[in-house]
């Protein structure tokens, strides 16, 4: 039996191959940081429609993004995102490239653009 140190291991033609339990942290850890993000944005999206706040620029940004995260209704999608996308990882190879692969890595992309992009400025 192999051990869980190493979550590299080798196939028959010499390629590496990721081991099953690494793969599952990698799919919690995409599904939490995409669901993060998603929140944000439908978070942000929702207060920014209903408010007549003027503020521009990185710093209204920025204190929007840490009003969101004391928000319930933040948490509560992004719990909801995290379970849609955790369950998806787990279903069938067409459903898992339509329900988990596109939108996580979308969104964990897009995200980590716009936080570049912002600390960038």
């Amino acid at each position: 039996m192999r051990s869980r140190a190493s979550c590299v291991s080798a196939d028959a033609t010499g390629r590496p191959v990721l081991n099953f339990w690494a793969m599952n942290y990698v799919k919690a850890i995409l599904s939490g940081v995409a669901a993060i993000f998603i929140a944000q944005l439908v978070c942000s999206w929702i207060i920014t429609s209903g408010s007549n706040s003027k503020a521009t620029g990185p710093a209204a940004v920025a204190a929007m993004s840490v009003e969101n995260l004391f928000s319930p209704m933040f948490w509560i999608v992004a719990g909801l995102s995290f379970w849609l996308f955790f369950a998806a990882s787990r279903a069938t190879t067409p459903w898992r490239v339509l329900f988990f692969w596109v939108p996580t890595l979308a969104a964990s992309t897009l995200g980590f653009a716009f936080v570049g992009m912002l600390t960038y400025l």
